[in-house]
């Protein structure tokens, strides 16, 4: 038996304006970074015997993971789709803001966002977790149950609003 395990499920392709404009703002800064990385792990090279040289194996690493991330920018953007309008209707769609009363008498805001461009502190969730999925299509006043971990946690939705 071996170790291996089917792939994840491909992260939905879709991404918000200021998002790509991120990724795009991260992948320019990965490649200016690149550069010094590569200046400084030749100079560490030229210092002598590398299998001792903590900073030489340092920016090895460094090295490698700045390349691992411009690799997956550079494959990811071209396959990401940018939407741009938001829909007329009063529901949940992608890029909504949702301002929702949780069951324990609490108010939560979330925007849904691309997989890309998730954020806990600003409220951005994915728009493939399983919360966004049961909001996708819902209007105000609608109820919607979430399976979580501890059981099943029970919203409503109170607005929805697009930037």
């Amino acid at each position: 038996m071996g170790r291996w395990k089917p792939p994840p499920p491909k992260a939905s392709p879709y991404i918000t304006p200021a998002g790509h404009a991120a990724l795009q703002a991260e992948l320019q800064a990965l490649w200016s970074r690149r550069a010094g990385v590569v200046q400084a792990l030749a100079a560490a090279a030229a210092e002598g015997d590398r299998s001792e040289n903590a900073e030489y194996l340092y920016r090895k690493r460094e090295l490698a993971g700045i390349d691992r991330r411009i690799r997956y920018l550079q494959k990811r953007l071209p396959e990401l789709q940018v939407v741009r309008q938001a829909p007329a209707a009063g529901r949940v769609f992608f890029g909504a803001r949702v301002q929702l009363w949780r069951s324990d008498d609490t108010e939560v805001e979330y925007r849904i966002v691309g997989a890309d461009e998730t954020d806990a502190a600003t409220g951005g969730i994915s728009i493939d977790s399983p919360l966004a999925r049961a909001l996708l299509k819902k209007a105000v006043d609608d109820e919607v149950e979430v399976q979580v971990p501890g059981g099943t946690e029970r919203y409503v939705v109170l607005a929805v609003h697009y930037d």
